[in-house]
């Protein structure tokens, strides 16, 4: 029984939903009404602010937690707002985030943290763990989900959540649905929000640099670092792109550097002849008077 996410029927599968639910205007996640309530389930980006760690959850095992518990040094945190009976959006980012985590080479739990807290008060840790089993049970290539954490709470708490990130919603009457954007929230160790990453797809790239990014280069090799520096990202292109002029410097520095070591070698490879001749000179005997 595989999973929304699995490859050979995920873009299929996205595509006639959106299709549908553009078609038929019935989930709250596309509102047909004015521009004034479009505004209501915005994202009003909040980098460099710290989320209101000390708030109260429960998690998927019936457990008061602090938020603030799942922040560890050197290790980053994805954050994701929605609601765990979401008939379609909040599925799609789930789907899409699982998707780019499966191919990411570092180790969830170990190197970076997963909370996705619900603004559906009425849910519980029942329907919490049930969503946490399901992406146990289909997402391949991770060792455990031990680090993907699945909560639920108070509206007043995930409303100070949302509100602290700049997550908008709204409850819409009409389709008995919550309205709600789609993104997930890179925080750094500490809680700081350091980047939004916008819709439904999730390449492991951007995953990648977004971490690195957040974690200030405590994590990922050299090579990941160097990456990061070459790419920057765009809002309007809704991922991390090239930059040209940096691609620009670290060319030079590199041309620089293997010009450097090739003098050497040069240089190395002078003197050694040059103590060749000499030792030869010095061992030869020299002509009798």
């Amino acid at each position: 029984m595989p999973r929304p996410g699995v490859r050979w029927v995920r873009w299929p599968l996205r595509a006639l939903l959106v299709a549908a639910a553009w078609a038929c205007g019935t989930s709250a996640q596309l509102v047909r009404e004015n521009p004034a309530e479009l505004q209501k389930i915005d994202v009003v980006e909040h980098l460099g602010e710290r989320i209101p760690l000390d708030l109260m959850f429960t998690d998927e095992s019936g457990r008061s937690v602090r938020l603030g518990g799942y922040f560890a040094p050197e290790r980053p945190v994805i954050l994701v707002m929605g609601y765990y009976r979401c008939p379609m959006l909040c599925n799609l980012v789930f789907n899409g985030l699982a998707d780019g985590v499966e191919q990411l080479s570092w180790r969830l739990g170990e190197q970076f943290t997963i909370i996705t807290v619900s603004i559906d008060s009425s849910e519980t840790p029942e329907l919490a763990a049930a969503k946490k089993a399901n992406y146990t049970q289909f997402m391949h290539g991770v060792d455990s989900l031990a680090g993907w954490h699945f909560l639920t709470g108070k509206a007043s708490r995930s409303r100070a959540l949302a509100d602290a990130v700049g997550f908008e919603y709204r409850w819409d009457d009409d389709s008995k649905q919550w309205a709600h954007p789609a993104v997930v929230m890179l925080l750094s160790p500490d809680g700081v929000i350091t980047r939004y990453l916008y819709g439904i797809e999730f390449p492991e790239r951007d995953l990648r640099l977004g971490l690195l990014e957040a974690s200030e280069g405590r994590i990922g090799t050299t090579i990941d670092r160097i990456i990061l520096y070459c790419y920057h990202y765009d809002p309007q292109a809704g991922g991390y792109v090239v930059l040209a002029e940096n691609v620009m410097r670290l060319g030079g520095v590199v041309t620089v550097v293997l010009l450097g070591g090739l003098l050497v070698i040069l240089w190395r490879r002078e003197r050694r002849r040059r103590y060749a001749v000499r030792a030869t000179s010095a061992s030869t005997p020299g002509r009798g008077v």
